[in-house]
């Protein structure tokens, strides 16, 4: 999603993510996870008879995974600030593919190290459906954060032969 400093970032920049499939895995490892066990997401015989006629993926799962899909740089990265207006405009179902869309929309200066960046977030599925919509917004640093040297081997010495 965003892999830049905040003085990189342009109102505008756009990302698509890969797909990905929602699977029978997902569901009920979310239920067991949350233990949000509602029927509709976990018993086939009641969802026949409800709205949708079968199970429906939890939205929070849908919005974590669509989320997900487009990668977070933690080298700029300094917190998730948080999610507005955040709407479910389609039910997604097991055997789902689902694929993800980003759009900068706004950026303001926080503090002289960091800012925040709020996006359109999209999911979309396999019948071109809009599932999902929010804005999202990270709190960006103005500069990298680089890891610390910590690599093990650094320190050891060379192997003779």
């Amino acid at each position: 999603m965003i892999d830049q400093p905040f003085p990189e970032l342009a109102v505008g920049q756009t990302r698509v993510s890969r797909g990905r499939t929602l699977t029978e895995t997902d569901v009920v490892n979310f239920c067991m996870l949350t233990g949000n066990w509602l029927e509709i997401h976990a018993n086939e015989e009641f969802a026949k008879r409800a709205l949708f006629g079968r199970r429906v993926v939890q939205g929070s799962l849908v919005f974590s995974i669509v989320n997900a899909l487009l990668p977070f740089d933690a080298s700029v990265v300094a917190a998730f600030y948080g999610v507005d207006r955040l709407r479910f405009l389609a039910p997604s179902f097991i055997g789902d593919t689902v694929w993800a869309r980003s759009e900068i929309i706004a950026l303001r200066e926080k503090t002289p190290e960091a800012g925040v960046v709020t996006c359109e977030l999209v999911g979309a599925n396999q019948r071109r459906e809009r599932i999902l919509r929010c804005e999202f917004s990270l709190l960006i640093r103005a500069e990298r954060l680089l890891p610390p040297d910590n690599d093990p081997f650094s320190s050891l010495e060379s192997p003779t032969s």
